[in-house]
């Protein structure tokens, strides 16, 4: 049987307050976030948060409906590219998110899972769970305290959110050439 759960992140502006939650279901899901991050980086914390949490269960099928194509397609087409140019993209430019993503690819080794895009804030139940919570705990590090981080995966072992260097590259100078 494949389990389906739902991944988002949230970003109180762009970086900023940025929180990220996965949910199976209104007795399994977590959040989590930071003060200072991306939507992208929410989205791909969500997602490998998930792939950690169920790394006990991987024998079993996972489907991860998503929102964000940047992680969809990250994770689908682009990343083996990425990888055979020594983290970069085609035109030359270091991957954002490399550390997300290197986790990310780590914990897809011998997993069977499957993404599927879901479009954002038209009432998908799960979509909606994940986006609630991700946004939650976006606004619980605006306000300087910590964000309910959720029960969990049922029958797993609690555990902390992995640690990653979420800190925002500084906007590159503009340049005329």
């Amino acid at each position: 049987m494949t389990l389906t759960a739902a991944a988002d992140g949230s970003a109180l502006g762009n970086p900023g307050p940025a929180g990220w939650a996965w949910v199976i279901d209104e007795q399994q899901w977590r959040a989590g976030g930071w003060p200072k991050a991306t939507n992208n980086q929410g989205e791909l914390m969500a997602v490998l948060d998930l792939l950690l949490a169920t790394a006990e269960r991987a024998e079993e099928p996972l489907l991860i409906l998503c929102d964000s194509q940047y992680v969809i397609n990250s994770v689908t087409q682009w990343m083996p590219g990425w990888k055979r140019r020594g983290w970069r993209k085609a035109d030359g430019k270091p991957v954002l998110n490399r550390d997300l993503l290197e986790r990310i690819d780590e914990a897809l080794i011998g997993r069977t899972v499957r993404f599927e895009w879901v479009k954002g804030h038209v009432g998908h139940p799960l979509n909606e769970a994940a986006d609630d919570r991700a946004r939650a705990a976006a606004t619980a590090f605006k306000a300087g305290r910590a964000p309910d981080a959720g029960p969990g995966l049922a029958g797993a072992p609690a555990r902390t959110a992995p640690a990653v260097d979420v800190e925002p590259a500084a906007p590159s100078a503009p340049t005329l050439f």
